[in-house]
């Protein structure tokens, strides 16, 4: 009697935390630069993390409890900076890895903050609009004693939005008894946001994208992209891309990806913002997956939805001449090592979709100031410190032949170091 053997396969790639990769990513930097390593100790760790317990009272009348966080990963350059994210996976590992990447970020835009990351662990499909009001409400006050315009400065993020920042600024606000619209950024304009706030990380992705298909001596009318994910980031991204020329032949939402190989009519496609899982719902020549688009032969890839989409399962099918990450941590470490063996070059998160906590700044600026800036003179400034980051990015890429990612580190950690060993360390 014989029997049949099971075929024998390779292992699943087992996906690190955001904690894990931003370690990994800091480790390997640390070898491309002159940085003492007691700084390197320092900065594998945050400051602290505040983890409290959020009650909310449902529409119902019942009581749930919620656990929420706010990791501080380093303040040395200024005050802690970057979002609140409700999801169901926020949990204290991810929201210092996600503070260490808004540190290195703030560091290679040269801007006056460290970084910083929080959430609440909920499905905020779940929730009506009044019981996410009162859960933000609630989140402030835990959080008042931990953040504030010159300490901790947070910003929208995955499941929040404008308003929720609204609710957070005039919550924190009534307990300080005055209205202090620096605490958070990314508000409506008319209580003290920025024009062009929310669409600056999709904005800063194209630029990234637009200079690097240059930089690889491309034209972009010649250029095809694919975006996954059309959120805030994506969508605003494809349609800038298309409006310079390129041809964007794939998006795509969580339910699925539309193509046409000779480019879509971006424009006429809401965004989620505008019409949430619209995507699938447009005519189009073909439907792919979420994970097709990513193996598409395009010129430009931008993952531009969540982290480790991007893995060493599926690295080798990756067929884009250039990767342009606009999500926060879209491709693994494993991955990466991959990619840069292949020679396919990789922009990352850290400088492509800084365009975010960049407008944060210029928000803040405008909000201490009590002085509104013009949609032009955001796009313009905006403009501005992305090509200023791009070339000293570049420089380093040239000047010490390294990956993108490790260049963009090493601009960073220049700069985190030397604040540190100019400011010292207390006894």
């Amino acid at each position: 009697m014989s029997t049949q053997q099971p075929e024998e396969t390779e292992p699943e790639e087992q996906l690190d935390s955001a904690l894990v990769t931003a370690r990994r990513q800091l480790e390997r930097a640390a070898t491309h630069v002159d940085v003492d390593d007691g700084v390197i100790e320092r900065l594998k760790h945050p400051t602290r993390v505040e983890r409290v317990s959020v009650p909310l009272e449902r529409d119902d009348g019942s009581v749930e409890v919620f656990t929420g966080y706010r990791a501080q990963h380093d303040d040395v350059r200024g005050p802690y900076k970057g979002g609140l994210r409700y999801h169901p996976e926020v949990n204290a590992d991810e929201c210092i890895g996600l503070s260490m990447w808004m540190t290195w970020k703030c560091a290679v835009m040269d801007l006056p903050f460290g970084g910083g990351k929080g959430g609440i662990s909920i499905d905020p499909k779940s929730l009506s609009d009044d019981e996410k009001e009162r859960l933000t409400r609630r989140f402030a006050e835990e959080l008042r004693y931990v953040i504030g315009p010159t300490t901790d400065v947070p910003a929208p993020d995955m499941g929040t939005d404008a308003q929720t920042m609204a609710w957070f600024m005039d919550a924190y606000s009534m307990q300080q008894g005055e209205t202090i619209p620096g605490v958070v950024t990314g508000k409506p304009p008319v209580i003290g946001g920025s024009y062009g706030r929310g669409e600056a990380p999709g904005r800063s992705t194209a630029i990234i994208a637009r200079e690097a298909v240059d930089y690889y001596g491309e034209d972009l009318e010649d250029t095809t992209v694919a975006v996954q994910g059309f959120g805030s980031v994506g969508a605003n991204a494809a349609r800038l891309l298309e409006e310079w020329g390129a041809d964007v032949v794939a998006v795509s939402d969580v339910n699925g990806a539309i193509y046409d190989p000779d480019g879509l009519d971006i424009e006429s496609i809401p965004t989620h913002e505008e019409e949430p899982e619209a995507v699938m719902q447009q005519d189009a020549p073909e439907t792919l997956t979420n994970e097709e688009v990513l193996e598409l032969d395009v010129d430009v890839l931008i993952p531009a939805a969540i982290g480790n989409v991007i893995t060493a399962d599926n690295a080798d099918d990756i067929a884009a001449d250039v990767v342009v990450e606009g999500a926060n941590g879209p491709t693994t470490f494993a991955a990466d090592t991959i990619l840069e063996e292949r020679g396919v070059p990789v922009v990352p998160d850290i400088l492509a979709n800084a365009g975010g906590v960049t407008v944060s700044y210029f928000e803040w600026l405008q909000d201490i100031n009590r002085r509104k800036w013009s949609l032009e003179e955001v796009n313009a400034e905006l403009e501005e410190k992305m090509l200023d980051a791009w070339n000293e990015v570049r420089a380093e890429v040239e000047g010490k032949d390294l990956s993108w990612r490790d260049a963009a580190y090493v601009v960073a950690l220049s700069r985190i170091a030397e604040a540190k060993a100019t400011r010292g360390l207390w006894p």
